[in-house]
């Protein structure tokens, strides 16, 4: 599975909506990536964790890490594949924490899933919370990678797919944009 085999599946589950999108980020765009489209259906998701794991050589990860609520279904997928537990993290009073008994131990080599990377906020949320166990992040992966810009989490990223898409603070919003109506998809409660 490539790139233009991600981009089709997510195309063909209906996950490339356009309009005015408030961003999990905070920011705005004209096009957004509903990725519970995708992941709604188990053949897409079996797909996407699948090529997410080949990534990574099973030997050299302990567990598996997502941030709820998307990250569940991916850590869970990510880790079969690895033949290791799929944990995830919970965001309380705007922190990213571990709950539910699920533990990294320290010095385990952890590996991050995302879904769609925008700023990567979520990201060094979940980088914090492996430091904070003394453990260590081996690599990061997303389905989308739709910056603009490059990030650098401090280890690997390997997205399936680079889409970049344009974004705006709310205070540099185009006049185009302003016209059509505002929509909040999927936020994270940050």
């Amino acid at each position: 599975m490539d790139n233009n085999d991600i981009l089709d599946l997510l195309k063909d589950s209906g996950a490339f909506l356009e309009g005015h999108f408030l961003l999990t980020s905070g920011r705005h765009s004209n096009k957004y990536i509903e990725k519970f489209r995708l992941m709604e259906s188990p053949d897409h998701l079996d797909k996407v964790c699948k090529r997410m794991s080949e990534q990574f050589n099973p030997n050299n990860v302990d567990i598996v890490l997502g941030a709820a609520i998307g990250g569940i279904l991916l850590s869970s997928g990510v880790a079969k594949y690895l033949g290791k537990k799929g944990i995830f993290t919970e965001r309380i009073e705007g922190k990213m924490v571990i709950r539910r008994g699920f533990e990294i131990k320290p010095n385990f080599n952890v590996v991050i899933v995302e879904d769609i990377v925008s700023t990567g906020g979520s990201i060094f949320e979940l980088i914090e919370v492996v430091k904070a166990c003394n453990a260590n992040v081996i690599g990061v992966t997303s389905i989308v990678h739709r910056s603009i810009e490059e990030i650098d989490f401090g280890c690997i990223y390997k997205p399936l797919l680079n889409y970049p898409v344009e974004s705006w603070d709310k205070n540099d919003l185009p006049d185009w944009l302003r016209k059509v109506p505002m929509t909040e998809r999927g936020r994270s409660g940050k």
